[in-house]
């Protein structure tokens, strides 16, 4: 269960298997170097910092995790709520947030929980990933524009106002190197997929800017060169008081990191025909954020276009993700400094482009077309994340989704007297006998049409038959539903049968709660016929 995929794959290596991932793992290094520093400079901390998570974190997650071609690092989907932390908490809050999130994750792998992640519903997906590229965007208009403005402001309404105000400064160099990166990007794969566009236009762009010294900002005039060093490990001053803060911004960090890097592993186990471990995984991502921000990095998890890149171009073993890591740690140490020279304007391309693959606009319009639930579960946590906070959309979006399903649960679950309102086929129902039937889970749902059912009686049977043949499970709510109706029944001097007890939950409840006891273990049937019987005996042991 928690034994890294990297060991699996090391049995039987062969130097065949070790150079394509020698040319995967070189090729995605270089793909994840602007992606990196794009990823960290929109979410508000210096480049050398994304750099430092794609190392620290690429290497940790493809040495530990349960997926076979996993490629960790910095991702797009954690730019507003790292930018969110930053703006409240400092970096320092940042270190901690994501070290606390690194935990929670380690404690959701080790109480296997991966398999759980995967049923969070897909419109609450869809809307805070709609989301976070509506605001990733939104935070790349005055780089694109190159507008000639100061500290963008946090929130999405006042972000929009104020790049309006200055639409008049437009720089005319920066929205044509921008422009060219997205089409660049856009164009690129009918030439080749091996090469991704963003480096390529990378490239041209920052060949274009100082052949031509066009006015444009770049990495370094913002902020300086990049360090071509390593940081040590240091982590802050933590108190009680600071993990209380903190906490709902850390649970954020690790649910998303979780259902993104599950989901980036599903989706690569269906390119390559391969199964991950989900435990394995989380346990991973967990080490790979506390690894990351010990070493002064931001959250980190599975990149799903970075995994695909390294699944085209021959990567089949965690030896490539290694590889990737050490890439990008020899250009950091030896090229670093080349890099203060890409425009800014180029890096708001590639977020731009990045925002529009995140949008996933076609999920968004087909699920507003679906179910009512559904579509009011996407348009609220795309609100809440656009104009509140990532952290209110998904607690808000999940505590809805849960509503809505129950609501949907307890239209499924129906309580019918069949003697009255359906015919019982090729049975004879004894005089003095009620006969109701659940159907659908018996939960607090279903309890209460049951305790209302159970009213319409004015006079009271001998023997009341409940058919629980289609009733998977049975919770609490319902358990305790079942005996005021078995003592309301017994004060009114009806003896209960129930009938078609089927499911281990079921049967298991009964028992555990003394309600088997209490109703008698003779007066429950396995089906519907032996019911009968009985309670015609019970009928006929009566006082006329």
């Amino acid at each position: 269960m928690f034994i890294p995929k990297l060991f699996h794959t090391l049995q039987g290596y062969t130097k065949a298997q070790f150079l394509k991932d020698l040319q995967a793992g070189l090729i995605v290094g270089i793909v994840a170097l602007p992606l990196a520093i794009a990823f960290a400079i929109a979410s508000g901390v210096s480049p050398e910092k994304g750099l430092v998570t794609a190392v620290v974190a690429g290497l940790v997650i493809s040495a530990l995790g349960g997926s076979r071609v996993q490629i960790g690092g910095p991702t797009g989907a954690f730019i507003v709520i790292v930018y969110g932390i930053v703006q409240e908490y400092g970096v320092n809050g940042l270190i901690i947030a994501t070290f606390m999130a690194g935990i929670l994750l380690v404690i959701m792998g080790i109480a296997r929980l991966g398999t759980l992640i995967k049923y969070i519903p897909h419109p609450l997906i869809t809307g805070f990933t709609s989301g976070i590229a509506l605001i990733i965007f939104s935070s790349q208009v005055k780089d694109f524009l190159g507008l000639q403005m100061g500290t963008v402001p946090a929130g999405f309404l006042e972000k929009w106002a104020a790049c309006m105000q200055h639409i008049s400064s437009i720089n005319i160099y920066a929205l044509a190197l921008a422009a060219g990166t997205v089409a660049i990007i856009a164009w690129w794969p009918k030439v080749t997929r091996k090469i991704p566009g963003s480096l390529v236009a990378i490239i041209l762009s920052t060949v274009c800017a100082q052949l031509f010294h066009l006015p444009v900002e770049t990495i370094g005039s913002r902020f300086g060169n990049i360090p071509a060093s390593f940081p040590a490990p240091s982590l802050p001053h933590v108190d009680l008081e600071t993990v209380k803060q903190l906490i709902r911004p850390a649970f954020t960090i690790a649910l998303l990191g979780g259902i993104e890097s599950l989901l980036s592993a599903v989706v690569a186990d269906g390119m390559v025909g391969g199964r991950h471990k989900s435990n394995m995984e989380l346990v991973a991502q967990g080490a790979a954020n506390m690894v990351s921000s010990v070493m002064g990095g931001i959250p980190a998890t599975g990149a799903i276009a970075r995994t695909a890149t390294n699944i085209r171009n021959g990567g089949r073993t965690p030896v490539a993700g290694i590889i990737h890591a050490i890439t990008l740690l020899l250009i950091m140490l030896f090229l670093g400094r080349w890099a203060a020279y890409i425009p800014m304007a180029a890096l708001a391309g590639i977020l731009v482009s990045v925002a529009y693959n995140m949008s996933e606009w076609q999920n968004f319009v087909a699920i507003l077309k679906g179910p009512r639930s559904d579509a009011t579960v996407l348009v609220i946590t795309f609100l809440l994340t656009v104009l509140i906070d990532l952290t209110v959309a998904i607690e808000i979006g999940m505590i809805l989704a849960a509503f809505l399903f129950l609501r949907k649960m307890t239209q499924v679950s129906q309580v019918h007297i069949l003697n009255r309102q359906l015919p019982v086929a090729n049975h004879h129902i004894p005089p003095g006998v009620e006969v109701f039937e659940i159907t659908g889970p018996f939960f607090f749902g279903a309890a209460y049409k049951f305790k209302d059912a159970s009213k319409l009686i004015e006079k009271a049977p001998k023997v009341l038959i409940l058919r629980l043949r289609e009733v998977p499970m049975i919770d609490a709510t319902g358990l305790h539903t079942l005996q005021e109706v078995y003592h309301d029944l017994k004060h009114r001097g009806t003896r209960l049968v129930l009938s078609g007890v089927q499911h281990e939950q079921v049967m298991t409840a009964l028992r555990q709660s003394r309600l088997l006891f209490a109703i008698g273990k003779a007066n429950v049937l396995p089906t519907f016929e032996a019911a009968l019987a009985r309670s015609g005996q019970l009928v006929a042991e009566m006082p006329a």
